[in-house]
C-alpha cells in the first residue's frame, strides 16, 4: 500500500496518539501485578490498537456534517476515504479489538464491553454534548480497567485499589485534555493536569534512600513540571495554533502519566515510557494528533 493510500488512514486514526494506548495497557498491567508474559500482553495491545483505531475511524464518520463545513481537509470532507469506508473499518476494527481483548487475553467481558459501549456513545455524541468530554475520560479509564482485568480475573477494591485509582485518575487527567481542546484559555483546567502526579505521590507508597527509585521519581516530577511550565507559556497567547500545541503536549504527556504511575513498580519501564514523549512530539508533527 502507497503512501498516497495509507496517509489518510493514518490521519483519521490521528495514528501518532497510538503510543499512549500502549503505554495505558503496560501500565495497567504492571500495576495489576502482571509479569512479562507477552502472549496475553500481545493480544492486549494488538487489539487496543484496533480499538483505538476503529473509535478515531468512527469519531470522523459520525463527524461529517460538522467537518465538511469547519474541517474540510480532513480525509472524508476532502473525499480521500468515503464515509461508508470510516463506519465499516471502525466497526470492524472495534469488533476486532474486543474480541482480541476478551478470547486473547480473557479481560473481563463487562469491562471490555463497556469500554466498546463508551467509544460508541462519545463518537455519536460528543459534539451536541459538552458532558461528553466524561465518556471521553471515561474511555482511558475503562482501557486501564480492562487490561489490569486480563491480570486479575476480576477488580476489587480491596486488592486492587492502586491499579483502580491510576484508572481514575488518566481519565480524569483526559477530562482535562479534553476541556482544553474545546476552550481557549488553557489555565482553567490546569489542576485537572495535576491529577496524576498528585495520585502518584499520595497512593503509592513514597520510595525512601537515594536507590533509583528515587532518582526516577524526581526526574519524572520535573520533566511533568517543566510540561506544565511550557502549557502556561503557551496560554498566555490564546492563538489557536498555540492552543493546538498546548493540547498536542497534553496528549503526548499521557505516556509522561503512565510513567508516574508505575515508577513505584518499575523504574526502569517508567523511564522507557518518558522517552517516549519527545517522540510522539516529533511525530504529532507528521500526523496531526488532534
Amino acid at each position: 500500500m502507497n503512501n498516497s493510500i495509507l496517509r489518510p488512514w493514518l490521519e483519521l486514526a490521528r495514528i501518532s496518539n497510538l503510543p499512549t494506548v500502549w503505554t495505558n495497557i503496560l501500565a495497567a498491567w504492571l500495576l495489576a501485578g502482571g509479569k512479562w508474559d507477552w502472549k496475553p500482553l500481545t493480544w492486549l495491545l494488538a487489539g487496543s490498537s484496533l480499538i483505538y483505531t476503529g473509535g478515531m475511524f468512527l469519531n470522523d464518520a459520525a463527524d461529517v456534517k460538522f467537518d465538511f463545513v469547519h474541517r474540510k481537509e480532513r480525509p472524508i470532507p476532502s473525499g480521500r476515504i468515503s464515509q461508508a469506508q470510516a463506519w465499516i473499518a471502525g466497526l470492524v476494527f472495534l469488533s476486532g479489538g474486543f474480541s482480541m481483548f476478551v478470547w486473547g487475553a480473557e479481560a473481563r467481558i463487562w469491562l471490555t464491553g463497556a469500554l466498546i459501549a463508551a467509544i460508541l456513545i462519545y463518537d455519536l455524541y460528543h459534539k451536541p454534548w459538552p458532558g461528553s468530554v466524561l465518556i471521553m475520560g471515561s474511555c482511558r479509564t475503562l482501557l486501564y480497567l480492562s487490561a489490569a482485568s486480563a491480570v486479575t480475573g476480576s477488580l476489587d477494591w480491596q486488592g486492587n485499589n492502586e491499579v483502580i485509582v491510576k484508572a481514575m485518575a488518566m481519565g480524569t487527567y483526559v477530562v482535562g485534555i479534553s476541556l482544553c481542546a474545546r476552550n481557549e484559555y488553557l489555565l482553567n483546567y490546569l489542576w485537572l493536569l495535576c491529577i496524576p502526579v498528585m495520585t502518584r505521590l499520595f497512593n503509592a507508597k513514597m520510595p525512601h534512600g537515594s536507590d533509583l527509585d528515587v532518582i526516577v521519581l524526581w526526574f519524572l516530577l520535573l520533566a511533568w513540571m517543566g510540561m506544565l511550565v511550557t502549557i502556561i507559556s503557551l496560554s498566555k497567547n490564546p492563538a489557536k495554533s498555540n492552543t493546538g500545541k498546548a493540547v498536542g503536549m497534553l496528549l503526548a504527556g499521557i505516556v509522561l502519566a503512565d510513567a508516574l504511575a508505575v515508577s513505584s513498580v518499575s523504574p526502569s519501564t517508567a523511564l522507557a515510557f518518558a522517552a517516549m514523549m519527545p517522540l510522539l512530539l516529533f511525530y504529532q508533527k507528521k500526523i496531526a494528533a488532534t
